[in-house]
């Protein structure tokens, strides 16, 4: 499709959002709040089940709790996680990052599932926003400068919607992306996540655990209702085409390999058959803004879901576009503009650094060579010897700030110096 060139007149909104995932939901609570005339345009019908985006850090949490939303999720049984523990296969504690020691006012990350969260941001949402489902939004509209003015609908019912600014919010793919200019080159980790949804749970504690074994990355932790989510890292043809007795001989493979899975032996072969094959990728957009449209949540960025922050940095995205345009008259366009531009300048270094952070715990935990699986080790229980790099990762985790490692914390890591910096370092 091409830009289609319009000339300025009357708008149908004052934001149209093509997207309602988190990153499209949360723009329109956000942005809602201000009182602005939003509309979010959502092209599925009815949200599909999906094992993502189920762990909100504290940041968001905060955040959530200012919308309006945390009481609904806290109302629907959420739970509490305390802790992010790397264990080796055996259970075994490598690194313990305890959230209960963070200044902040909900020291602790919950759970739930994807479709509630996004129930919980559709409740919230003011009276100045109006949802459409079933629209898909296939073409820009702009001015006879390029400015981006609105959007087009497709099918026999399509129409041109005219706004003071569009909010892409339509995923990895994102058509909008491409039709506004700004790229993005997502790239395939080298493995998947097989997920499974186990009921009936044996006691479980109320943490994320992620386990470091020779196959790769396990990871569990409870969901409300006695649930539990678990990941398998395996390669992308491991279960191609498994039958019923494959997928149990590789289930007591991997049962054998990680020891402390035992205690779930039983409803982890009850759930083989509805397990998810999940691909992962991790993306940078190059920008994230022309005049006239942003880029918000996975249409701008992708990370490994190891460490929790996909959700969370699209949450921060629409918090952060929402504070500039806060003061911002939308009827001038050269001040709207220039606040898109400043949400830009704000949010690529910190989708930077979150990138770089999940990226390097991703390497850490995922490897399956040898010379990658000892020198994970090693920088994890570096990492755990020194209380001071204990905080500072555990504050980074938690989407209340970032303060990126150093070479020196590197090295540190690597039992190469001594932590000469011993005493906790935080701003309390």
């Amino acid at each position: 499709m091409s830009l289609r060139q319009e000339t300025p007149g009357p708008v149908d909104a004052d934001i149209v959002i093509c997207g309602a995932g988190v990153a499209g939901l949360a723009a329109a609570c956000a942005l809602g709040r201000l009182g602005l005339d939003v509309l979010l345009l959502e092209k599925q019908r009815r949200q599909p089940p999906v094992a993502k985006g189920e762990v909100l850090q504290p940041g968001s949490l905060n955040l959530l709790h200012g919308w309006g939303v945390l009481p609904a999720l806290e109302a629907r049984r959420a739970v509490r996680l305390d802790r992010l523990v790397a264990r080796r296969a055996d259970g075994s504690e490598l690194l313990t990052m305890d959230f209960g020691q963070l200044d902040t006012e909900r020291p602790w990350m919950l759970s739930h599932d994807y479709a509630t969260i996004l129930e919980c941001l559709g409740e919230s949402l003011g009276g100045t926003v109006r949802w459409q489902r079933g629209v898909l939004v296939d073409d820009l509209l702009t001015d006879q400068y390029g400015r981006v003015t609105g959007v087009r609908t497709a099918g026999a019912s399509g129409r041109e919607i005219r706004a003071r600014a569009v909010l892409a919010a339509d995923g990895r793919s994102s058509r909008l992306r491409r039709l506004s200019g700004m790229t993005a080159d997502p790239v395939a980790y080298g493995h998947r996540l097989l997920s499974f949804e186990l009921s009936g749970r044996p006691p479980v504690a109320d943490e994320v655990s992620s386990y470091v074994t020779d196959r790769g990355l396990v990871m569990v932790y409870p969901l409300p209702d006695d649930r539990i989510r678990v990941y398998v890292q395996v390669t992308a043809d491991e279960l191609r085409k498994a039958d019923r007795e494959r997928l149990r001989q590789w289930c007591d493979e991997l049962l054998t390999d990680v020891p402390a899975l035992g205690p779930l032996a039983t409803v982890l072969r009850d759930s083989l058959d509805s397990r998810q094959l999940l691909p992962v990728f991790q993306f940078r957009a190059s920008s994230l803004v022309r005049p006239g449209i942003a880029l918000i949540g996975e249409a701008a960025h992708g990370v490994h879901p190891l460490a929790a922050q996909g959700m969370n940095t699209a949450i921060g995205d629409a918090a952060a576009l929402a504070s500039r345009l806060a003061d911002v008259d939308l009827g001038d366009r050269t001040a709207l503009d220039g606040a898109l531009r400043a949400y830009e300048t704000e949010r690529l270094e910190r989708i930077k650094d979150i990138h770089s952070m999940s990226h390097s715990a991703a390497r850490i935990m995922t490897s399956t060579t040898r010379g990658g699986r000892i020198l994970g080790r090693r920088l994890l229980c570096g990492s755990a010897r020194s209380g001071r790099l204990r905080y500072q990762m555990t504050y980074n985790m938690s989407g209340l700030g970032m303060r990126p490692l150093g070479t020196l914390d590197r090295l540190v890591q690597l039992g190469v110096l001594p932590d000469r910096r011993r005493a906790l370092v935080a701003t309390r």
